[in-house]
């Protein structure tokens, strides 16, 4: 780019007037020079070129003679194009070279050094043993290591001690890079090494990693302790770099102004060899923290807390002292909590989060309060714990009352019975409104015994008047509560017939840790109000306290209407706790005491009461009033609807239920919250689907008439050719696929007289491009139905048209008829007929006629449903006005029964043959059609593997000659591995053997077929800890081996490691007198090594031939036959062996066992074997992921052609499997001793003696396994 430059500056400067000028064009190129050479931000440069032609050619800057304003001009042109005001040029004619600068510090004796560091480093400790430590120049690392130890011992180490440090940078403007790390390091904890900037120097073109120290000289300042920094708009540079990484360290709390955005090493560099100077940043942070998203180069370090520079050391001092006082805060809140708080069970949860919060970042009280409460509410969601700042006349030393005011005293009862009723008569206002409706108002509640002093004259002067009210209207609206010990006598006058308690609420109090029941009082002067008359209970935001319990319980009972506005949400059962003293009052912390449970059971947390009707204050009469109006028609609306019900909804057999369901909730006033038609619909329509478990069962309000549907006028009998192609395009889109696919695909039902009289068009324009294509798909996706006459027809196409298929039946609640629905007899044009596949595309979008289509097609089976369930809908709904009000029922009164089972279809939709995403519905369905045109050859194929190589060969052609025959019943298969279940199924039906296998192994589980990826063959190292783990060998009493492995393993893989093999297992056991060969728990393997095994247990004589095997695929048999070398000694023939078998025994260790009984040389005790199968074959099948195993191989040694596939080896000695090592041991202990004094005895000879070779034996102990 400089070449560049050069190039374009010299065509310039050509043209250019001499020394007349101030202005040199030079200047401008050498200032471009400095700047591409020390500019930090290189990358900005990129629009210099322009930036230089212009100040060059510019007549402005040719003409101007004074200097000074040159340099300003210049310095005015570069901050604007490159948007950087640190970027300046001045004009120093009495500097002959580049401005001097303060002489370094490294050259400084010590005592100058130490003169230096006094002026720019104070400390001090101020109240409350704050440590206060001003830096007004951050010195470099080579002062450091020269006076690090004055610096510990004279100012650090009487910092240590204290409780929090303030480290005033205000007056900072900079200083030296390499002193970053001293200052974070003794702030951090040191326990890890951190990576804390990047530092990218232009001179240089090097970038250098900043990172803590390791260690440091003297101790580091606690991670435990509070750290402040204060900051100016002067703070500048590196102490800037240092604010931003304490910030983001979140070690420190930032206090003051936001900084200057300065740079971390500004340059004054000449220009040329003028007077001209440009002072330029060369190094720039890359980003604190590793980081380079954000910085704070020329926008400044912004503060935690802003506050003037002057008035920070104050503010940081106020949030020290606020963060001394945060363990005495937390300490009193978790004593409240433990103490008073009354959801015991959630005070262990709360008390770990609180310990388990970070205070660090608080910085005011308000900050306080907030992280408080999020706290608390993050844990319990209690609105009535909270903690607030309270100013010292809402302090209350007692129970809160809820209000600011002092809690009002119940009033003194006088003795003078006049003065009593007078009294009566100032407390409550009691007056019979128009419409015989009872008025009662009363503002205080008073307490329970205060109430029975005053009993008779409230009966005589308040409850006789009220009496024969239809009505009562409460006036609760200016009653801000009172005691609560006489909410439940209240209560009980609003009790119903029943003359027994009723259960009105529980309370749970923490201080005396009781629980009571609270229930209606029976003994009460003068009668029950009751419910049924109706009451109505007024409220406002000022209804507070105990009135706000009597509004909230009432409702709960369900024995009144609430009308007004939501409560003031102020209860009587919490505490306040101070928890700090502030300049402003205190904050304290409001804690619930009692837990209030209402006959629900369902815990009240306070907060307003909400009506059931919501006005406002002023306008709750007149709303009462209008709701009392409206619940007098409450019993007619409900039981109109009722009958509505059990005229004509379809479903017989729940109309009782949902009958009686309505009439209960009716008597048990349920209903009385609601308060207009809206909201009795709302609540007649959850309960009606509740118990009825159908959505499409709905009470709705219409203000209006109901328009009647209008009769669509009769359809013309022959559209025009124009109205034909429009309804074509709209409803219809055609397509045929690749492999015949045919594709229809409409979004909405017709009506059937419309369908007819588009029969032939619609044939003509649609259905004939489709007729003929090998399988169709039908998409439903987007149809939402409409009209269902049409199904019929529509099914009929797939169907022959003799015999006639039933379809459907529909229930008509009308006629209390089942109509049966049938495919038609005749249809225009060609049917597609009942054997070619359809499929069918859902989602959940799908409605009414097109759900019904649908499902009949899959209950029939005649198609695949593919895609999402619907949302079920309905044949015919009707619609019918409750009485003559503006309410209406909406109901199903046709309900469709399947077919097949008469049962009625499922309210909840069509659940798809296979679920998908509605987008890949038509995928899926393509990939099915794929599947079902391989099936064919992928019988033929499997066939033909079957009869190429199992292991009967008769058997195998039998087998695949009858699968040919059963092609039709995959003819629904839906997916390969429902395709590999059914072969699967097959051809062991057909085989009887349950070794001939297929499975679908998806292309993720390849490495896991067998016979199809090779076994990794382990290392000889590997290979012996292999061994030790899988081969049991002891030595028991009498000297007897033991040798058990639970698998056969390859015989080269054996080979590779016989040597270890008798190192570790054949040495321990061969010398014994006779051997135990435990095959209970094997279950098989290759039998390549069988021969090797076998071998152990004969002389060296001449070979022995163990068996034949008969090889399928090669058509040939192979003989086994005893090895002439072995590795490691021989056990000979001579000493007894005894084989242990269980039903677990399989495959190459029934083969084993059958050698060497069959041979005579061992004896067998257990358990049948499982009657397994030689080592199977795995094939891969054509190009899908199906894969079947076939045993190829069978044993043909037996002279009589007897074997033990498919039936087991026989034992000689049948006992349980878990009894088998004891009967051995104690057999083969027996021979011994009896050898031991007689010419020796084989075992063999023995055997009828102890059981024989068959038949049941008595039990043996229970076996006890080798160690």
């Amino acid at each position: 780019m400089m070449r560049e430059w050069t190039l374009l500056f010299s065509t310039l400067l050509c043209g250019l007037a001499g020394p007349t000028y101030l202005f040199q064009p030079s200047l401008v190129l050498d200032m471009a020079k400095v700047l591409l050479d020390n500019y930090c931000f290189p990358e900005n440069l990129m629009g210099m070129q322009e930036t230089i032609e212009q100040a060059i050619k510019s007549r402005e800057i040719l003409g101007i003679s004074d200097p000074e304003t040159l340099a300003h001009v210049l310095t005015a042109g570069v901050q604007s194009s490159l948007n950087d005001p640190r970027l300046i040029i001045s004009y120093e004619p009495s500097a002959h070279m580049a401005p001097q600068q303060a002489p370094a510090l490294t050259n400084l004796t010590q005592d100058e050094l130490l003169a230096w560091l006094q002026k720019v480093i104070c400390h001090d400790v101020l109240e409350g043993n704050v440590g206060y430590l001003r830096v007004d120049n951050i010195p470099s690392q080579e002062v450091v290591s020269r006076l690090g130890g004055f610096l510990v011992a004279n100012i650090w180490r009487k910092l240590m001690g204290t409780s929090a440090l303030v480290l005033d940078l205000r007056h900072c403007t900079g200083g030296h890079v390499s002193g970053i790390p001293y200052v974070i390091s003794y702030l951090h904890s040191g326990n890890t090494v951190l990576h804390i900037d990047t530092i990218y120097n232009r001179p240089s073109n090097m970038t250098t990693e900043i990172w803590t120290l390791p260690q440091v000289l003297g101790e580091r300042y606690s991670a435990d302790k509070d750290v402040v920094v204060l900051t100016s708009s002067h703070t500048g540079g590196v102490a800037e770099d240092i604010a931003y990484i304490l910030k983001q360290m979140r070690r420190a709390i930032v206090v003051g102004e936001r900084t200057v955005g300065g740079a971390l090493d500004l340059e004054k560099l000449r220009i040329g060899q003028s007077h001209f100077f440009l002072t330029v940043p060369v190094s720039r942070s890359l980003g604190p923290l590793g980081g380079a998203s954000q910085t704070w180069e020329g926008s400044g370090v912004l503060p935690c807390v802003g506050t003037p520079a002057e008035q920070a050391l104050e503010k940081a001092l106020a949030i020290l002292t606020l963060h001394r006082a945060l363990p005495g805060v937390l300490r009193r809140l978790q004593e409240a909590l433990q103490d008073s708080y009354t959801l015991v069970d959630r005070v262990p949860a709360l008390l770990h989060h609180l310990a388990s919060m970070d205070f660090a970042a608080v910085i005011s009280e308000e900050d306080l309060v907030t992280k408080l409460n999020a706290g608390l509410q993050a844990v319990v969601e209690d609105p009535r714990l909270m903690v607030q700042a309270v100013r010292p006349k809402e302090t209350s030393s007692g129970p809160e009352t809820g209000a600011n005011d002092p809690p009002e005293l119940d009033p003194e009862v006088p003795e003078d019975e006049v003065a009593q009723q007078a009294l009566v008569d100032s407390m409550f206002q009691v007056s019979v409104l128009p419409g015989n409706v009872g008025y009662l108002r009363f503002d205080r509640f008073a307490d329970a015994s205060v109430l029975g002093v005053l009993g008779p004259y409230i009966l005589r002067q308040v409850w006789q008047p009220l009496q024969d009210t239809e009505h009562l209207i409460m006036d609760l609206r200016q009653n801000s509560g009172g005691p609560s010990s006489a909410v439940p006598l209240l209560l009980s006058y609003f009790q119903g017939p029943d003359v027994s308690p009723v259960h009105l609420f529980t309370t749970y109090d923490r201080h005396t840790n009781v629980t009571q029941e609270h229930f209606s009082h029976t003994d009460l002067l003068g009668w029950h109000y009751g419910s049924q008359r109706g009451v109505y209970l007024l409220t406002s935001h000022r209804t507070a306290t105990a009135a706000e319990e009597l509004a909230f319980l009432m409702q709960s009972l369900g024995w009144a209407t609430l009308v007004g506005e939501i409560t003031a949400g102020r209860l009587l059962h919490t505490h306040t706790v101070p928890l700090l003293e502030t300049p402003e009052g205190i904050l304290a912390l409001t804690v619930p005491v009692l837990t209030f449970i209402d006959n629900h059971g369902e815990c009240w947390l306070g907060g307003g009461v909400v009506p059931d009707a919501i006005v406002l204050a002023e306008e709750a009469l007149d709303k009462a009033q209008e709701v009392l109006e409206f619940h007098c028609s409450l019993g007619a609306l409900v039981e109109g609807t009722g009958h509505l019900l059990e005229a004509h909804y379809a479903r017989p057999e729940v109309v009782g239920k949902t009958a009686d369901l309505l009439r209960a909730k009716l008597a048990q006033g349920a209903y009385r919250t609601a308060v207009d038609l809206d909201s009795l619909a709302s609540q007649l329509t959850a309960d009606l689907q509740e118990i009825s478990g159908d959505h499409h069962l709905l009470v709705f309000h219409s203000p209006g008439e109901l328009a009647a549907e209008e009769v669509p006028p009769p359809p013309p009998a022959v559209f025009s050719p124009e109205e034909l192609s429009y309804l074509t395009e709209a409803l219809f889109k055609t397509e045929v696929l690749p492999g015949q696919l045919g594709y229809l695909r409409f979004d909405a039902m017709a009506e059937l007289e419309i369908v007819k009289a588009m029969g032939p068009q619609l044939v003509q324009l649609v259905w004939q491009g489709l007729v003929d294509t090998a399988r169709l798909v039908v998409d439903l996706r987007y149809n939402t139905g409409s009209y269902s006459t049409a199904v019929p027809l529509l099914c009929s196409y797939f169907f022959d048209a003799e015999p006639r298929q039933h379809l459907y039946s529909v229930f008509d609640r009308a006629t209390s008829r089942v109509m049966e629905v049938w495919t038609l007899p005749q249809v225009a044009g060609q049917r597609y007929g009942p054997d070619k596949d359809l499929y069918i595309l859902m989602s959940h979008t799908s409605g009414s006629a097109a759900e019904a289509f649908a499902q009949t097609m899959q209950d029939l089976q005649r198609a695949t449903v593919i895609g999402e369930p619907t949302a079920g809908g309905a044949l015919s709904v009707g619609i019918y006005q409750v009485g003559s009000s503006h309410l209406y029922a909406s109901m199903p009164t046709q309900m469709a029964l399947s077919a097949s089972t008469s049962e009625a279809w499922d309210l909840t939709g069509v659940e798809p043959d296979i679920t998908v995403p509605m987008t890949e519905a038509l995928s899926t369905a393509q990939a099915i059609v794929a599947l079902r045109a391989k099936v064919p050859t992928l019988l033929q194929t499997t066939g033909k593997l079957v009869a190429d190589n199992y292991a009967s060969p008769e058997l195998g052609a039998k087998m695949a000659a009858k699968l040919s025959h059963l092609q039709s019943r995959y003819s629904r298969v839906t997916s390969e591995a429902a395709l590999a279940e059914m072969l699967g199924a097959d051809l062991q039906m057909l085989s009887r053997d349950p070794h001939l296998k297929t499975a679908h192994i998806p292309e993720d589980a390849k490495d896991r077929i067998p016979g199809i990826v090779p076994m990794q063959i382990p290392s000889a190292d590997v290979f012996e800890d292999l061994i030790k783990f899988s081969f049991h060998t002891n030595v028991l009493e009498d000297n007897l081996g033991y040798l058990r492995f639970d698998m056969f393993g390859d015989c080269e893989l054996l080979t590779q490691v016989s040597e270890l093999l008798v190192e570790h297992v054949w040495k321990k056991i061969v010398h014994t007198d006779a051997m135990i060969i435990d095959m209970r728990f094997n279950i098989g393997g290759p039998t390549s090594s069988i021969s090797a095994l076998c071998s152990y247990f004969f002389e060296e004589g001449p070979p022995i031939l163990l068996d034949k095997i008969y090889s399928r695929p090669n058509d040939s048999v192979t003989e086994l036959w005893t090895q002439t070398q072995l590795a490691g000694e021989r056990y000979g023939s001579k000493k007894n062996v005894v084989i242990l078998t269980s039903a677990v025994t399989a495959g190459a260790a029934e083969e084993f066992t059958y050698i060497m009984k069959r041979l005579g040389r061992a004896l067998v005790i257990g358990e049948v074997t499982s009657g397994g199968c030689q080592p199977p074959q795995t094939y891969h099948v054509d190009d899908t992921h199906l894969y079947i195993t076939i045993p190829t191989a069978r044993s043909v040694g037996a002279a009589n052609g007897s074997s033990w596939e498919g039936v087991g080896v026989v034992p000689h000695v049948a006992v349980p499997a878990e009894a088998a090592l004891t009967r051995a041991s104690e057999m083969l202990q027996h021979t011994l001793r009896r050898a031991q004094g007689s010419p020796r005895e084989g075992l063999h000879d023995q055997s009828p003696r102890v059981g024989g070779t068959s038949g049941p034996q008595t039990n043996g102990t229970q076996a006890r396994g080798p160690a």
